[in-house]
């Protein structure tokens, strides 16, 4: 999306502040953090030729609520309570509470500006064209196979591009992207590659010739979502006991060979408020504890479950990753578990619908601030599709941390929304990625890739014409 798509406000390669894009500026008018003004850049256009001023700002954000996809961004817009306009080139955004992460929320590519002659107000556009005003236009489109973008000439943002044209190519398995990779058919990965691939592509031997594999701690996690409709993950008890028994350590070494580490809270290293609460509370695994907690339930045959997981979002990976939580959580004499799978899209559409007992699902941050790792599963609107109703965090801590504008000074809030989500065992942290960048030795500027804040602008960063 941020391809072809601009927002008001975005972040620059290796920032972690939003900084404006199409705006030219962008600021709170009140001390309150409940009105935030953005001016526009001038002479801005969609690539139809529409204009792009503060009417089409407003009717890009407002039909984000208007559609109301459920588990989709609306929620992220909880705090907006209208959009007013001053001519051609000056919105401020009303806020119905405090809310210091707004500048953030504009910068997500969930907020990106469409052209109101091509896109319907109140559902999305299904003609399988796109309309933006990014630095790059798409040119050609196969789902599944390339994307083929051509350099916006209209274009007025931060961007630096480096090159004419970029094409994506899209992969079924890790393992073709890796040979393409080989052969010099693409210029670079990103995402989705098996521990054993990067390990493999690490080791200076025959075939890795003139390849680089770039690595750092991602914001990427990975967790277990427990429906509170299903029989089994609606007890506590049964909840608590998974937690006792999941082995992450033997989870990331057996699956993922040292590509990513076990993650004991919502909110991985490197972002403010991080701790290691589900660690303080259940301890190394411990299978005792966890029949015990079953049998004061009343719970003495083995608990039968079915685990959901999605075959294409993810990387390869994910099979395997779910067949050793099956098999630690069986080995436990505790558990009887059945594995599902789907294709993203029918996977997405189960959990939403609340089909799913238990459930992995992955979370890429949309900014880089602790708020991004709790007030997106709380609430009646969250993302996993079964709503998860807790007023303290939902009433209290969140909105007192959005009325903070020193992100830093929240660590207290957060530190206790996460102990309520080790009481509560609804989600479970399983663990944190590293990212990686498989490029050429010919292709500069791999490092930059792997700021949490560059997932989505990798065009920046290559000369050449694919990765």
């Amino acid at each position: 999306m941020r391809n072809i798509y601009q927002t008001l406000m975005s972040f620059p390669t290796g920032s972690t502040s939003p900084e404006p894009d199409a705006a030219d500026t962008c600021t709170f008018t009140d001390a309150t953090s409940m009105a935030y003004r953005c001016t526009l850049k001038k002479n801005l256009k969609f690539s139809n030729g529409e204009k792009l001023d503060a009417q089409a700002v407003k009717y890009s954000i407002d039909r984000v609520v208007d559609i109301h996809f459920k588990g989709g961004p609306a929620g992220l817009l909880g705090s907006l309570d209208r959009i007013e306009t001053k001519g051609d080139d000056t919105v401020i955004f009303h806020l119905n509470k405090s809310d210091a992460t707004f500048p953030f929320i504009l910068a997500t590519p969930a907020m990106s500006l469409v052209a109101p002659g091509d896109y319907p107000k109140d559902k999305i556009r299904d003609d399988g064209k796109v309309t933006g005003s990014g630095p790059y236009l798409l040119d050609s489109y196969e789902a599944g196979v390339s994307a083929g973008l051509t350099k916006n000439p209209d274009y007025k943002g931060f961007a630096n591009r480096k090159n004419n044209a970029v094409t994506i190519k899209y992969f079924e398995k890790s393992a073709q992207m890796v040979a393409a990779l080989k052969a010099k058919e693409i210029d670079a990965t990103y995402r989705g590659l098996t521990a054993e691939e990067v390990v493999g592509l690490e080791d200076k031997k025959e075939g890795n010739d003139g390849l680089q594999i770039i690595e750092t701690t991602g914001a990427d996690i990975r967790f277990l979502v427990f429906n509170p409709k299903d029989p089994a993950a609606s007890k506590p008890a049964v909840r608590k006991a998974i937690a006792h028994v999941v082995d992450r350590d033997a989870l990331v070494a057996k699956v993922y060979r040292g590509t990513a580490e076990p993650l004991y809270s919502m909110i991985p290293k490197g972002i403010s408020g991080h701790t290691t609460s589900f660690f303080d509370t259940f301890g190394d695994p411990n299978v005792k504890k966890a029949k015990e907690l079953l049998t004061e339930a009343g719970i003495t045959e083995p608990v039968k479950m079915t685990f959901w997981y999605t075959t294409d979002r993810y990387g390869s990976s994910t099979q395997p990753e779910f067949e050793e939580l099956e098999r630690q959580l069986e080995d436990s004499g505790l558990f009887d578990i059945t594995l599902e799978s789907a294709p993203w899209k029918t996977f997405q559409e189960g959990f939403t619908q609340g089909q799913y007992p238990v459930f992995g699902r992955g979370w890429f941050p949309d900014f880089p601030d602790p708020d991004n790792f709790i007030a997106p599963f709380v609430g009646e609107e969250s993302v996993t599709g079964t709503p998860y109703r807790n007023k303290e965090i939902t009433q209290q801590l969140i909105p007192a941390t959005r009325q903070e504008s020193d992100r830093g000074a929240v660590s207290r809030q957060f530190e206790r929304a996460q102990q309520i989500l080790v009481e509560d065992v609804r989600l479970l942290p399983l663990w944190q990625g590293k990212l990686y960048v498989a490029s050429g030795e010919d292709i500069g500027g791999g490092e930059r890739a792997l700021d949490p804040q560059t997932v989505m602008q990798m065009w920046e960063l290559y000369r050449k014409a694919s990765w």
